[in-house]
């Protein structure tokens, strides 16, 4: 198998981070100030956002604790003892991977308990939700050939909010756990939560075969122990970060991979993109967290533009092959486009001036106000990566993490500015935060020493202060 290029230098070398401590300022204050501006316009402005009273949240402020809350705050207490991080560099690779996941598992199902035991998936059977319509899809054949045509507000039989706003991947996703005797709301969200606790492993196993395994190392506790927490344990939408992250993973294990092994890699990869299309209309925007990941694989660009075509081809295959089975993606979106603009839709009353701002306050609460800060540290070392001298002095892992924050970046301001973003705002930031999260890497060492303490904390605050609709 080829070896991914190594790094020679630890992420957090303070001879790289000149002048991040000031600019991780500016990029908290600039988070703050967009956060206190969503959630102060409604109130002070008698502004109707349709959002609950906490707005940008759509939710309403309710302080409560539950039995959990003890568990939770464990884990955020074991996370600022002196030396917890030091230990888990003794780790080796694949231990840490199966601690992140285990840990992820706890720090959701903690969080997510504090509601009692409905708050681990009783939300999921919700009339708007997925699992009802799964458990009443008898046929699935059938189903996909009248999608489209229950999309309108105006069909007879029209879909709930969720399938008329989703391609129908997401839906047989549950009707495939119904199929299988997990149709249950408690099945169901137990499996939601593992597979959501795959995410952090996912993306540091992308980072590693990418080249930058010190850097994932370094990572993976922010990616743990991030505010997403709150919402991953009880959303469809950990699925498609799941299934977004362990795409990317796949793609760029095949630029690792030799050449006998590198097709099949691909392959799956490009399965795994595909269906992010039929998850969910935004997650076209994953194409340019794909290209994002080949130009940060090694190597000869022979091997990545192979890796890319197999993988591109096979997407579209996949789309193709439900587009022959009734549901064309193509077809869909623009019934989709007219759902969403009717006046009696929910999402069309949402005034895009005040959403514009207010689902980036919502994408800091929900990734931490770490994230704010770390993109403005970031902002420097990665504007230096434009320039052969700037890629030429960057370390091995700051020239791949760079275009996968980028591409993060990107896709939030490509769906916020489309308009189309106003309908379930935090949480379908989901598949995009861990990306964005990887700038914490630049962040100095006390930043992240105490940055990693401070995201427990706010996810603390959150689950307790705020009953979301999720």
């Amino acid at each position: 198998m080829a070896t991914p290029p190594t790094t020679t230098r630890p992420a957090d070398d303070a001879g790289a981070l000149d002048g991040a401590g000031r600019r991780a300022w500016w990029g908290l204050a600039v988070g703050v100030l967009v956060v206190a501006a969503a959630m102060l316009v409604p109130p002070v402005f008698d502004v109707v956002v349709k959002a609950g009273r906490a707005a940008p949240l759509i939710g309403d402020w309710d302080l409560r604790v539950g039995p959990s809350s003890i568990v939770a705050l464990a884990l955020v207490v074991l996370a600022a003892r002196p030396g917890v991080l030091a230990r888990l560099e003794r780790l080796t690779w694949r231990q840490l991977l199966a601690l992140s996941w285990l840990v992820s598992v706890v720090w959701m199902v903690s969080l997510a308990l504090v509601d009692g035991p409905t708050g681990l998936g009783k939300h999921l059977e919700h009339g708007t939700e997925y699992l009802g319509s799964a458990r009443a899809a008898d046929d699935v054949g059938e189903m996909l050939r009248v999608y489209i045509s229950r999309i309108p507000l105006d069909s007879a039989h029209h879909w709930p909010v969720h399938l008329a706003g989703h391609p129908p991947g997401a839906v047989l996703m549950f009707v495939g756990l119904d199929r299988i005797g997990l149709g249950s709301w408690q099945a169901a969200g137990a499996v939601v939560v593992l597979v959501a606790g795959t995410v952090p492993a996912a993306v540091a196993v992308t980072l590693d075969r990418l080249g930058a395994r010190a850097a994932a190392r370094r990572v993976l506790p922010f990616l743990v122990l991030a505010p997403t927490a709150v919402l991953m344990a009880v959303s469809a939408d950990a699925l498609f970060a799941a299934t977004v992250a362990w795409g990317m993973a796949a793609q760029a294990a095949a630029g690792a991979a030799t050449a006998w092994r590198r097709p099949a890699l691909a392959v799956v990869a490009g399965l795994l993109l595909g269906w992010c299309l039929l998850e969910s209309y935004g997650l076209g925007l994953v194409a340019l967290l794909a290209v994002a990941v080949l130009m940060a694989t090694g190597g000869a660009w022979r091997p990545r533009l192979v890796v890319g075509a197999l993988a591109a081809g096979t997407a579209l295959l996949l789309v193709l092959l439900f587009a022959r089975l009734g549901f064309a993606w193509w077809d869909a979106y623009p019934v989709l486009h007219d759902r969403y603009w009717d006046p009696r839709d929910l999402a069309s009353k949402r005034p895009f001036w005040y959403w514009s701002f207010a689902n980036l306050g919502s994408l800091f609460l929900a990734a931490g106000w770490l994230l704010p800060a770390a993109l403005g540290a970031a902002s420097v070392p990665v504007a230096r990566l434009r320039t052969a001298a700037g890629r030429a002095r960057a370390e091995g892992w700051e020239r791949v993490v760079a275009p996968l924050v980028v591409a993060g970046v990107a896709m939030v301001l490509a769906a916020d500015l489309s308009r189309m973003s106003k309908a379930e705002v935090e949480r379908i930031w989901l598949p995009f935060m861990p990306w964005m999260l990887l700038a914490v890497l630049w962040l100095p060492p006390r930043w992240r020493r105490w940055g990693l303490v401070g995201q427990g904390v706010l996810a603390l605050a959150l689950q307790h202060a705020v009953k979301t609709v999720w």
